[in-house]
């Protein structure tokens, strides 16, 4: 069996720092993890590093192309690896959630994150795995896409490396132990102080 673990994200530098990358970041600290590099793929807009956790072969992606337009390149991914839906983990920010939270689950929603609409689109179902990064709202009248395409604040950045470890190991115990395990050790209400608003 064959897992594919997507770190949503936009590509380049510019984007590397920001919240709506925590995704990505959190696929770069597994590869980090397993010391194994990251690979264009020959046909997709994809850089793909695999890994081999307790045993499990696991693919890890990151789409070239934007987030909107990322899951035909994840979709590939799947498709190339015989995979099914059910052993896709999307790894994502997720603003309904406060900063440093962090929860599991499967299928649902995509509520306007376009990356998963995109994804969602691309393999024709909702039916996959989710590691979700609270990264919380943003304050007063600020745009949503202004807020998630912004570095993380100095006043974030020790919690921000606790919940990118944290996402790390809850896609690792979802592949070991299944949904309900990892929910049940795993999900957490948000950072242990209002490090968002500050």
């Amino acid at each position: 069996m064959t897992w594919v673990v997507v770190g949503l994200g936009n590509p380049g530098d510019r984007y590397a720092a920001t919240r709506h990358n925590i995704g990505a970041m959190v696929v770069d600290l597994l590869a980090d993890q397993q010391r194994e590099r990251f690979k264009k793929s020959r046909f997709q807009p994809v850089d793909i590093a695999e890994a081999n956790l307790d045993g499990t072969r696991v693919l890890l992606a990151k789409s070239l192309t934007y987030m909107n337009e990322s899951g035909p390149s994840y979709a590939s991914v799947v498709i190339k690896a015989k995979a099914e839906a059910a052993q896709v983990i999307a790894v994502h920010d997720e603003i309904d959630l406060p900063f440093g939270a962090l929860r599991v689950k499967l299928g649902g929603g995509t509520a306007g994150h376009n990356g998963l609409k995109s994804l969602q689109a691309s393999l024709h179902t909702s039916e996959f795995l989710r590691v979700r990064l609270g990264v919380g709202r943003p304050p007063g009248r600020q745009e949503v896409a202004d807020f998630v395409l912004e570095p993380f604040a100095k006043t974030e950045r020790d919690e921000v490396d606790v919940l990118v470890a944290e996402g790390a190991e809850a896609v690792r115990m979802l592949i070991a132990d299944g949904l309900v395990v990892t929910q049940d050790r795993c999900n957490r209400s948000g950072a242990p102080t209002d490090a968002a608003g500050a």
